[in-house]
């Protein structure tokens, strides 16, 4: 049985995320050419934007119907709220951690593939399973893409 995730290497996938990252690219590349030079603290937050974006960008042309999609989507979100709620506040109070218990018996291997897959912390096993091949199998297609993307802007 082939599940829905399964056509995500599909062509117009990789289509949808290689535009939404190049936007996010270029948009970056004006953002940078208004502040001038880069220090070596701006290249390392250039870098890290540049991953964030291309996280983003696989996580939107894959759409809300995966757990993981959701998870990243969701993360980034909170991140520009809680960056904006924490310029307004003088307190910044930070949330108390929950630490999960796993049942007895679950592989320490389970535990390290639940903090891998974004929002793999609440899935049951068999979830987690399927939401981590199709997470494998976007990242591999993020690759080939970002390489094609390179080679292509390289010539």
């Amino acid at each position: 049985m082939i599940s829905k995730g399964a056509t995500w290497n599909s062509n117009s996938c990789r289509i949808k995320f290689a535009r939404r990252f190049v936007s996010a690219l270029l948009h970056m590349r004006n953002r940078n050419t208004r502040t001038g030079s880069l220090t070596i603290e701006g290249v390392r937050t250039h870098t890290q934007r540049i991953k964030i974006a291309a996280y983003l960008s696989m996580a939107q042309a894959v759409g809300s119907r995966r757990a993981w999609s959701r998870a990243v989507l969701s993360k980034h979100g909170s991140r520009a709220r809680r960056h904006s709620r924490m310029g307004r506040s003088s307190l910044g109070l930070k949330k108390k951690r929950v630490i999960r218990s796993y049942p007895p018996g679950e592989l320490g291997q389970a535990k390290k593939l639940r903090q891998l897959v974004p929002g793999g912390k609440t899935m049951d096993m068999c979830s987690l399973l399927e939401e981590t091949a199709h997470y494998i199998t976007c990242l591999a297609t993020q690759v080939k893409v970002m390489q094609t993307l390179a080679d292509n802007f390289s010539k």
